[in-house]
């Protein structure tokens, strides 16, 4: 086990500072404020230390192909304080790579705070891939039991489709809470199919708590149709009800909920705040617009300092991150098309945005370096850009919470346990 919290820091990037040698870029690339090094929000030796992490009041959700941890790099330089998601990793891949676990599960420090999700439906290889994973020192575990892609739905009966089987998923959180030393939670929907009142989504919240430590649901607020929609149609075509969400706080007080589903903006995260939310998860808005999603998370949302200047700083510390890890797993694993893919939305909506991405296209031909590729496009976005501060536009969701009380369903009185917290109540809120 020490070799495996050992190999972690392999990824772990050098502390940057002024004079280091992303400080020094020439060109293009180099910074324009005077004495401004590369962004260092990232720096671990700043950041909280472990175990003391600010609650999750925003997250990252977890996006398979999208939320690596080059993603990850990239999203921490943004923001100290969100907390992010892995990718989705199934139980098996763990258990039958368990001698090439960095690649899967390796992540940098600085990435704290950060959850680790899992899929699977078998009970011993949750319990094997639980047990590896505890090694790397994530800060929660996440059993997915949301995602309605044939690929997750379909494949060994996990993903949405573990919401007909609450008793299993209790079992499953019990034997994957009893072989890691961190809070566990679930990432779900508010139903499936036919099975979507209030009370069956209550019913399978009731029987997860009652049967393991769990005391902290993820609640995407649509339910998963599993037959006729794409996974992009689950994400749109199914109403949102947060009249479900919020009906959850109110009936299951000691457990905490995160609401995921339809939150596109850092004003509406903050108007569920204040409606009495534990917490927000932001998925493709924070990864297709993630300077002005995550440039307001310390802020606006934890009340925090933001320490990053401009966007040019944090493709400085990026571009050093990104240089020293290519080919770290062998040929072109990862290799600069992988690495620069973050990158991409990083000045969306912004002048020079759709000529940086057509120069990108054609420099990822043949740039074999982050420092190349940034120096052979960043001459597409003014210095106005590179330079300019995150700045946040006058609200105008105020009240996008306010009418979901006249819209609460009736109050779930069938509590299994009504003393669920007692000392067994430990989340990442506390």
């Amino acid at each position: 086990m020490a070799m495996r919290c050992a190999a972690k820091h392999a990824l772990v990037t050098p502390p940057l500072a002024p004079g280091s040698p992303g400080a020094l870029l020439q060109g293009r690339f180099s910074p324009r404020t005077p004495g401004a090094g590369p962004c260092r929000a990232a720096s671990y030796a700043s950041s909280p230390a472990a175990g003391k992490h600010l609650p999750p009041l925003f997250s990252v959700a977890p996006m398979m192909d999208w939320t690596d941890n080059h993603y990850r790099t990239l999203a921490r330089l943004i923001s100290r304080h969100a907390w992010l998601y892995t990718e989705m990793v199934v139980a098996e891949t763990i258990v039958h790579q368990k001698d090439n676990l960095d690649r899967f599960l390796a992540f940098p420090e600085d990435q704290h705070p950060i959850v680790l999700q899992i899929g699977g439906s078998n009970l011993e290889n949750l319990a094997k891939a639980t047990e590896l994973a505890n090694a790397y020192s994530y800060d929660e575990i996440n059993l997915n039991c949301g995602c309605p892609s044939g690929k997750v739905a379909g494949h060994g009966c996990f993903g949405a489709r573990l919401m007909f089987d609450p008793e299993f998923v209790g079992d499953a959180m019990s034997a994957i809470a009893t072989n890691c030393d961190v809070p566990v939670s679930v990432k779900c929907r508010i139903g499936v199919d036919d099975r979507d009142s209030y009370e069956e989504l209550c019913e399978f919240v009731d029987k997860v708590v009652s049967k393991s430590p769990t005391r902290h649901f993820i609640i995407h607020a649509r339910k998963a149709l599993l037959n006729g929609l794409s996974p992009a149609e689950n994400r749109k075509v199914p109403s949102l009800k947060y009249e479900y969400y919020f009906g959850l706080l109110r009936d299951f007080p000691q457990v905490k909920f995160t609401l995921n589903g339809g939150i596109t903006t850092i004003d509406q995260v903050s108007s569920s705040i204040r409606h009495g939310a534990n917490g927000v998860m932001v998925g493709r808005a924070a990864y297709n617009n993630p300077w002005n999603m995550l440039g307001h998370v310390d802020g606006a949302i934890y009340g925090k300092p933001t320490r990053c200047i401009s966007r040019r700083q944090i493709l400085e510390s990026y571009q050093v991150y990104g240089d020293s890890i290519i080919g770290q797993y062998g040929p072109s694993r990862p290799n600069v098309r992988q690495l620069v893919k973050p990158l991409l939305h990083l000045f969306h909506s912004e002048p020079g945005n759709s000529l940086w991405k057509r120069k990108a296209d054609s420099a990822l031909r043949y740039c074999k370096t982050v420092k190349s590729f940034l120096e052979e496009t960043l001459d597409a976005i003014p210095d106005s850009i590179l330079d300019k501060p995150v700045t946040r536009e006058q609200s105008i969701e105020e009240r996008y919470f306010a009418d979901v009380d006249s819209l609460l369903p009736p109050r779930y009185t069938a509590l299994t346990n009504c003393c669920y917290g007692s000392a067994e109540l430990v989340t990442a809120f506390t």
